[in-house]
């Protein structure tokens, strides 16, 4: 009987198998590197707002502390957007004409809030709560980065469910004694683990509930 297929068809045909393996292969990692990037996350992009507030400015150059303006955040799920009553307790006074502070003053005037840009905006579905962040030593930059540094803001990490999770996972890594945790400077100690496990411990944390879906999930 004739052969139906050339010699080269088997190896043509292995070469096809471990090609198409390769290539599903790799439109698996480039599908998680695109989920991962900034075109998804929006890590790293600064946003416009209605008003170019500058956190470098207030924190890092007068040195106004991150609960003038973000009251609740120490008691509460929210941080708080500050009204406009609080802006004008000092632009009453200081560029007090300033052109680009107008929809400030329009918001005072009218009393309708400023519609400002929401830059961290977790899904409606993963409950977050400052509160208690802060309550067991989890600093502002641990999530918002060096906002001391930012002009604009910009969302520093991913904030998905993996970036979370390494911090639940080990929070021995990232946890800080409560006096500073509204210290933008501070940086762990050679022996933060070790410490951070005393932290822990004295803040009643207890690690097994952190991974718990519902901790996050509602």
């Amino acid at each position: 009987m004739a052969q139906v297929f050339k010699r080269s068809t088997n190896t043509i045909s292995k070469v096809s198998i471990f090609g198409a393996l390769f290539a599903l292969a790799g439109l698996a990692w480039g599908s998680a590197m695109v989920q991962r990037s900034p075109y998804m996350t929006d890590a790293g992009v600064a946003r416009e707002q209605p008003v170019q507030f500058s956190h470098k400015h207030h924190v890092a150059e007068l040195g106004i502390d991150c609960r003038y303006c973000h009251t609740s955040v120490e008691e509460t799920g929210s941080a708080g957007i500050p009204p406009t009553k609080t802006c004008m307790n000092c632009h009453s006074q200081i560029w007090a004409d300033s052109p680009m502070l107008e929809p400030v003053r329009a918001s005072f005037r009218s009393d309708e809030s400023i519609r400002w840009t929401r830059v961290h905006d977790l899904p409606d579905f993963v409950y977050f709560d400052h509160g208690i962040h802060v309550d067991k030593g989890i600093g502002c930059a641990s999530c918002h980065g060096r906002v001391d540094e930012m002009n604009l803001m910009w969302q520093m990490s991913s904030l998905q469910m993996e970036w979370c999770l390494d911090c639940h996972r080990h929070p021995e890594r990232h946890v800080r004694p409560r006096e500073e945790v509204f210290n933008m400077a501070w940086q762990p100690p050679a022996d933060q683990e070790e410490r951070g496990r005393e932290l822990l411990a004295r803040y009643g944390v207890k690690t097994a509930h952190l991974t718990n879906c519902s901790t996050c999930h509602r």
